[in-house]
């Protein structure tokens, strides 16, 4: 039996600790989780290269979509260096073309890069094709691409906004991934959703394990630093998932 692995996303040093101290089996590193997920900054790259888990940067310049011009694609490129420099263990990455197609063109190229810069330090670099492929007409189609292309995995939620909802497709991608790809399933995974969405196979699963709390200082709510509520990753959410996942380990 595979065994399975736990991902939490995260956009600050505390999720980092919290995402340890839960038993995540990998971090995602971001910035404006609440868009989506965004390049986390370089001073929060250079700290999660000390986490004792493997970190994958998110490599996403803005919000919005995921058709970018050259400049954009410069900065994912230079996202990318800074990941393979810092010592991170991977990249997440993603383009579409104007149709919603994944851009292959510049996929290839940042891949290539990757592998330059994985190879220079002597250690790859994991490639990770970010949730641009659930927005593209045909999943398994593109699935077929990011093989092609080298990815290791494919972050989906099945094309629906959560992955919950999308079980049937999850299944089939996970069927056509075969040891091919790994399918990790993301978005909207909890304690309470994950035992449905383990029965489509995946093997890896997504998730931000954030919960509300209250902004403690209504000042910066005032001044417009703060909102009224705010999320933080929330230990207990990633030990909850870790242990429900636990059996599956070996």
């Amino acid at each position: 039996m595979n065994r399975r692995l736990l991902e939490v996303c995260v956009e600050d040093p505390r999720g980092i600790a919290a995402a340890v101290a839960g038993g995540a089996d990998r971090i995602e590193l971001c910035a404006a989780l609440d868009v989506g997920g965004l390049t986390p900054p370089a001073s929060l790259v250079r700290a999660a290269a000390l986490a004792p888990v493997p970190v994958h940067l998110l490599a996403r310049p803005r919000a919005g979509g995921f058709v970018y011009d050259a400049a954009e694609r410069a900065l994912v490129a230079d996202d990318i260096r800074t990941a393979a420099e810092a010592g991170l263990a991977g990249v997440v990455i993603g383009a579409s073309t104007a149709d919603g197609a994944l851009d292959a063109a510049t996929l290839a190229a940042w891949i290539a890069l990757a592998r330059d810069l994985g190879a220079a330090r002597g250690r790859p670099l994991s490639l990770t094709l970010h949730r641009a492929f659930d927005l593209t007409p045909d999943l398994p189609a593109a699935l077929e691409i990011a093989v092609a292309l080298g990815f290791d995995r494919i972050l989906t939620s099945g094309g629906m906004p959560r992955a919950a909802d999308a079980l049937a497709m999850l299944a089939r991608l996970v069927e056509r991934a075969g040891d091919e790809i790994i399918v990790l399933a993301g978005s909207g995974v909890s304690p309470a959703t994950l035992p449905a969405i383990l029965t489509s196979g995946v093997r890896e699963v997504h998730a931000s394990c954030r919960r509300a709390t209250a902004e403690q200082n209504p000042a910066l709510v005032r001044f417009g630093f703060g909102a009224s509520t705010a999320k933080i990753t929330d230990v207990r959410v990633v030990a909850d998932l870790a242990a429900m996942l636990s059996d599956e380990r070996t």
